[in-house]
């Protein structure tokens, strides 16, 4: 019998690897049907969906290694995380998808969660006062009005599959839907800003380099007390209370 890996698990869901096979469990249903919908309409590698009886989906796994982990050493090459951006870009100019989009969020409301959240980390301890207040300020400028692209939604290093210097996939697609191109390049590079130049090599066109800051950020801020919430450490080398720092 296969190894059963567990790739992920929390609260809300979990991934399990067993042999050639992911089995994804999610009680939210509508998260599930998002997924499957997104991997169908997205033009980029995608796994596989073997079968589904809620509240598992069983897809394909990907060939090739993930691209680096939050907090560890990608080895990927150069070519690789430049292929990375050209598949990003693609997915970006493609039609949008018929949903909304679990992120999708206008400013006001973006920012009022954030001042929330920033007082939540100061007032319980979380985090210092001077670190909040420095990101917060570096945050704002991915608070604005933006122009809806098909994005992945939780575009972590994780979730991107490459084989040598090739992309073969990109996996768990439930936060697809309508949103900010530059969020998923500022998810995808988090914890390895020095990779960001290749991406936008293979991404190939100008982006605004502050809000890509902005939404390390922002991202980090408010991602933090729901990291310890759900059993990770954000204060491990490489995530993002080194993220934060580094704003510093």
């Amino acid at each position: 019998m296969d190894e059963v890996e567990v790739v992920a698990a929390h609260s809300e869901r979990a991934t399990l690897r067993v042999g050639h096979v992911f089995l994804k469990v999610d009680a939210d249903q509508a998260r599930v049907d998002v997924e499957v919908e997104a991997m169908s309409l997205a033009p980029v590698p995608t796994p596989e969906v073997l079968w589904r009886e809620p509240p598992v989906l069983a897809v394909s796994a990907l060939a090739g290694t993930a691209l680096g982990r939050l907090g560890g050493r990608s080895t990927a090459s150069s070519t690789a995380w430049a292929a990375v951006g050209a598949a990003v870009r693609e997915l970006h100019e493609a039609p949008l998808p018929p949903w909304p989009g679990r992120r999708r969020r206008d400013p006001d409301e973006l920012a009022a969660e954030l001042d929330e959240e920033c007082e939540s980390l100061v007032k319980n301890g979380i985090l210092p006062a001077d670190l909040v207040t420095r990101n917060r300020r570096v945050a704002e400028a991915a608070i604005r009005p933006w122009t809806p692209r098909f994005t992945h939604g939780d575009l972590q290093i994780e979730h991107v599959f490459v084989d040598g210097d090739e992309v073969t996939g990109i996996i768990d697609w439930s936060e697809a839907g309508r949103g900010d191109a530059l969020f998923d390049l500022a998810t995808l590079t988090l914890g390895h800003e020095a990779r960001l130049d290749e991406v936008l090599t293979g991404y190939g066109t100008d982006v605004d380099l502050d809000v890509i800051r902005a939404w390390w950020s922002l991202r980090s801020l408010l991602g933090v007390r729901w990291l310890l919430e759900h059993g990770f450490d954000p204060f491990a080398p490489g995530c993002e209370g080194d993220v934060l720092r580094s704003r510093m």
